[in-house]
Order: structure tokens, then C-alpha cells, then sequence
């Protein structure tokens, strides 16, 4: 099978091309019509020599996800299932709100960090994505647009964690906020989240100029242990100590998500401690009403004490927003189409499973 030639760096590109006697700015050409003009075949490269396209057919191919299923809710949130090369599947939700076109998209098949609340979390970790997989995942949903729809914000908020996958989810933010030849979406219009891998938040930040959010969900190491185990090792103290001393420019916030599991983490206490751990940051709240499915042991707030939560932070001078779901009737939340997928394929009984941070969509 020949490599696919979205998968490779660009010095690796400019070298290929140079043993051929072909100048270094084709390398640009040439991924211009992958990234910004989406080709699918060598023979549209209009702009290279016969003899180049045919050398680049030889040698490479390009690879594109499958489209699955597309499924369409009332609100006007569309959920893509797309196929892998290798038979697994990872799942796109596209956002339209007001004048912003979001999409959510995926870095992992499935998901290793097992957290309580996660129905993702349920299908383990399949794989990492390449960074080609990656950004097709904006590709495909860019060519499903009409008229004058333009995808305006991307956020890594699907399955799997991206620090998780840092290098390829690097490589993939780049391509995605090239103007020059890659897709050209600002990196201020970026976010990523994290379940909070410190040393790598640190290099996040050096390394690129994306919105970061924190998936924060609990204000005690005990009960974020139970509901997130990645505070074992590395516990709230050091996740506020990393995100205190980040170089945040400054008009940039940290968006710090919390789902809200009825009777468990939203009393005037959690509202307290919240606030005073985020003491010295420059944060904004993202609260996500926990959107429960059956077996799962937690449940979703009233929209009073949503509310009430809502209204102790605000009193503390916090810049508080609650994140209502979309596409409720077509069950658009990261995991849930992916197992429905892998369930009707191998046969096996069906779980319905939701995940909430899916609902994580615009910090």
C-alpha cells in the first residue's frame, strides 16, 4: 500500500521532490491543493508537469476518511461517523450556533483515561489517530457544506485526549492553522482540551498558540480521583500551579470544564473551593449539565440548581457559562454513534451511551 502523502513532513516532501530536480516551492503547491482546495487525485494538480503528477501517483497516495453515517438533528447539529483504513471508526459533530460553525473533532479511536462520567471510556483505547486523520476529519466536513456555509472554529473536544497523542495532534494543529498552504483557521479560533497531562499542557502552550480548556469536574482530589483517574498522578495542586504559571497572552482565558452530576459536585461548598482554586488564573467556566444514559449511575442537576450554581460563582466574580446540549434527538455526543457502529457490525448488544464532553463545544 503506498504511504499516504498527507502523513508526510514537509522537509521529507521538499527532499522527494529535490531528487527529482523539482524546486522546494512545489512542496507548497502541492499541499495547497490538499488542504485548502482538498483534492482527491494527483491529475487535478493543475499547476505541475504530467511527468510530476505521474511521479507523485507512483510513489504516494491520498487518503481520506469514509463517511459512514451522517445524521442530522432538528437544531441543525450534524454528527459524522467516519471510517478508518483499518476497520475502526471516530466520530465529528458539527455545531452551527448564530454566525459560528463549530467541529468538534476526534485525536483518539476511543479513549485510555477511564473517566467515571465517560461513556467513551467504555470502548478503551483503540488507537491513536495520525495527524492526517486528524484534519480530514475538517476536510470531510468542509465538503459537506453548501452555499455560503464556512467552517469557522474547530475544537479538539471528541474522542480521546489530544496531549495523549501530542506529537500527531501538533503536527494536525499546524496543518489546520497554515494560511499559507494548510487549512487556515486561526489558531484563536482553536481549542483544545485536556483531561490535564501537565508536562504536556506546558509544551502546548510554547509550542502553539491554541485556546486550552481544562476538564476540571470536581474540587477535591478525593472525588476527582474517583471521577477522573488521571488526578493520581497528577492532583490539583499541580494542575492549578501548571496553569497558573502557562504564558497566557493577555487577553487569553483557560476555559475550565465542569459537568455537573446531580448531588455530587455542585453544592455551595464545590461553588467555594471552586472559586478559590482558580485563584491567580485567568479562567473562564464552562458548566455542562451531565446528560445521563441508562447504567449510568449519575444524573443530570434540575435547572434550578444548575442555576443556583451558576449564581454562587457569578457572586465570587467568576465569568460563568452553562452549556446546553445539541443535537439531542439524533443522541450527538462523542462514543455514542462510534458503539452503535462497532455493536451493529460485530453483533453485539447495544449500550447507550453518552458523552458529555461532547456537550464541551464552545469555551
Amino acid at each position: 500500500m503506498k504511504p499516504n502523502i498527507k502523513d508526510l513532513a514537509q522537509e521529507d516532501l521538499v527532499s522527494w521532490l529535490g531528487q527529482r530536480k523539482e524546486p522546494p516551492y512545489r512542496a507548497t503547491q502541492i499541499r495547497k491543493w490538499l488542504f485548502q482546495k482538498g483534492a482527491l487525485s494527483f491529475s487535478l494538480m493543475s499547476n505541475l508537469s504530467a511527468r510530476l503528477r505521474a511521479a507523485l501517483e507512483e510513489d504516494y497516495s491520498i487518503g481520506r476518511l469514509t463517511t459512514l453515517r451522517r445524521s442530522l438533528a432538528r437544531d441543525g447539529t450534524v454528527k459524522f461517523l467516519f471510517g478508518l483504513s483499518d476497520g475502526l471508526s471516530i466520530e465529528s459533530v458539527l455545531i452551527p450556533e448564530g454566525s459560528r460553525l463549530t467541529l468538534c473533532l476526534s485525536t483518539q479511536a476511543g479513549c485510555g483515561f477511564g473517566c467515571a462520567f465517560c461513556a467513551t471510556a467504555l470502548l478503551g483505547l483503540k488507537r491513536s489517530l495520525m495527524a492526517s486523520e486528524i484534519v480530514d476529519q475538517v476536510l470531510e466536513a468542509r465538503r459537506s457544506l453548501s452555499g455560503a456555509q464556512r467552517l469557522t472554529h474547530v475544537v479538539l473536544m471528541g474522542m480521546g485526549e489530544p496531549l495523549a497523542n501530542y506529537e500527531e495532534t501538533v503536527k494536525a494543529l499546524r496543518i489546520l492553522g497554515d494560511a499559507d498552504w494548510g487549512v487556515g483557521i486561526s489558531s484563536r479560533r482553536i481549542t483544545l482540551s485536556t483531561v490535564g497531562l501537565v508536562p504536556q499542557m506546558k509544551k502546548l502552550m510554547e509550542e502553539t498558540q491554541v485556546n486550552l480548556a481544562v476538564s476540571l469536574h470536581a474540587t477535591t482530589d478525593e472525588l476527582r480521583s474517583q471521577l477522573m483517574p488521571i488526578n493520581r498522578k497528577y492532583p490539583l495542586a499541580a494542575l492549578m500551579e501548571c496553569c497558573r504559571s502557562l504564558p497566557l497572552p493577555k487577553r487569553k482565558r483557560i476555559t475550565f470544564e465542569y459537568v455537573m452530576l446531580r448531588g455530587v459536585n455542585h453544592s455551595s461548598e464545590d461553588a467555594r473551593r471552586l472559586s478559590r482554586l482558580l485563584s491567580g488564573i485567568r479562567a473562564k467556566i464552562n458548566l455542562i449539565p451531565f446528560n445521563p444514559h441508562p447504567g449510568s449511575r449519575y444524573q443530570r442537576p434540575e435547572p434550578q440548581e444548575i442555576l443556583l450554581f451558576q449564581s454562587e460563582l457569578r457572586k465570587r466574580g467568576r465569568q460563568v457559562n452553562v452549556r446546553e446540549p445539541r443535537g439531542d434527538d439524533i443522541q450527538a455526543a462523542c462514543g455514542q454513534l462510534q458503539g452503535e457502529h462497532k455493536e451493529k457490525d460485530e453483533g453485539e448488544r447495544r449500550k447507550d451511551a453518552i458523552h458529555p464532553s461532547s456537550l464541551i463545544l464552545h469555551p
